[in-house]
């Protein structure tokens, strides 16, 4: 068996270089604890970016899988499969919307939004010229839709021209989206929480200002919740606890919890008046895999009442950061919500918490280039979030 420094040299040879990766050779996980190649143990409040949210080694769901596994992987969409069938009806009951469509990402998730938003517009008046209203320092994704209403020009600049239609308003600033209406707008696409963009929650008296504002001038109202959703911020969805139901959400993540897998779901008006036959596809979209993973994920956090304890334990982790925040000058501010939240650093380097904390064994990401986001597995507990404090400020 190779070493270490011998896998990290074979995939540095063969994989493009798209990634600057930390130095550690992840080899198993088990429950919110990772361990690298070489035995080393490290308490992971990353999640893999807030996908694994039942932890690592959960025998249930990696059951599930190994009989899925034994029964049937791929189909393609042109037949049915039962996890398919059975993944979809407990994702619209958990959000009581109407349609979904299972994609391999939460890009691909994303693209599906976006198309759907268009096609409703174009069937109220066969016009192409139709605007997306998106907001300032979000992130969607990588494929060029995606990009287009992503608004950070970081990301944007190498790939241009991107798709065309696409407006940029002020997130938490009612009148700055309102000045981007026009009559030619048809949807506007947020995330219900900021995540690469810093952690910043949506204000109540926005969300619901952008909401009244969609419903008054017939635009799809499109909330990205790929990393909020999902149980992360105490509610299966973040935007259950605003009142405020899209007309398409996007959710990728913790829907599958480890396995590639994405969705976007239609309210009842998106579904009735937009993608038909033909309009859309995936190969791999609702594979009898993927869709097994997703069907247990939901089973799973019903048995183990996931969301109460977020909420319960999300308040601890909240009040242990609000700590660090009055202890130490370089941290200016704590926000988030549930078990999705950031530090905002000041006058030191976020990557290098971030790398020495991986010495000291915690895994700790990044949002931006200056806040420190902490989304663990949601079954962290008390002890977990003492131990991650004590390998923290030991890393300050």
């Amino acid at each position: 068996m190779m070493c270490s420094k011998e896998y990290m040299e074979l995939a540095e040879n063969s994989i493009l270089h798209t990634y600057n990766r930390f130095p550690v050779v992840l080899e198993k996980g088990e429950g919110v604890y990772l361990y690298d190649l070489d035995g080393k143990k490290y308490l992971d409040f990353g999640a893999g970016i807030a996908v694994f949210a039942l932890g690592y080694g959960n025998e249930e769901y990696n059951e599930a899988l190994k009989i899925q596994i034994d029964k049937l992987i791929h189909t393609s969409n042109l037949y049915y499969n039962t996890p398919m069938a059975e993944a979809a009806h407990k994702l619209l009951k958990a959000s009581g919307m109407s349609r979904v469509f299972f994609t391999n990402s939460g890009t691909e998730a994303i693209e599906g939004a976006i198309k759907a938003a268009r096609k409703y517009a174009w069937l109220k008046d066969n016009s192409t010229d139709h605007e997306i209203i998106a907001m300032r320092h979000s992130f969607h994704g990588r494929s060029l839709g995606a990009l287009s209403v992503t608004g950070n020009s970081h990301y944007q600049e190498p790939f241009k021209p991107l798709i065309g239609g696409v407006k940029f308003a002020d997130f938490n600033d009612l009148d700055s989206v309102k000045a981007a209406v026009t009559e030619k707008t048809c949807a506007i696409i947020l995330e219900t929480v900021q995540g690469e963009g810093g952690i910043y929650p949506a204000e109540e008296g926005f969300l619901k200002g952008v909401k009244k504002l969609c419903e008054e001038k017939d635009i799809l109202l499109i909330l990205d919740e790929i990393q909020c959703g999902m149980g992360r911020t105490g509610s299966m969805f973040a935007w259950q606890a605003y009142g405020t139901e899209p007309d398409i959400m996007t959710c990728a993540k913790a829907l599958g919890c480890g396995v590639p897998v994405g969705a976007f779901v239609l309210g009842e008006k998106a579904a009735e008046k937009s993608l038909e036959p033909g309009d859309h596809g995936t190969t791999y979209g609702g594979n009898p895999l993927a869709c097994a993973a997703v069907s247990k994920v939901f089973d799973l956090f019903e048995k183990q009442d996931i969301l109460h304890h977020v909420q319960e334990i999300s308040g601890y982790l909240e009040k242990k950061l609000d700590g660090l925040v009055d202890k130490y000058e370089f941290l200016s501010e704590r926000r988030g919500k549930g078990l999705m939240q950031g530090l905002e650093v000041a006058g030191r380097p976020v990557g290098e918490i971030v790398s020495k904390a991986l010495e000291n064994g915690l895994i700790v990401i990044s949002a931006g280039n200056h806040v420190l986001r902490f989304v663990p597995p949601l079954i962290v507990t008390r002890e977990h979030i003492d131990e991650m404090i004590e390998k923290l400020e030991k890393s300050f």
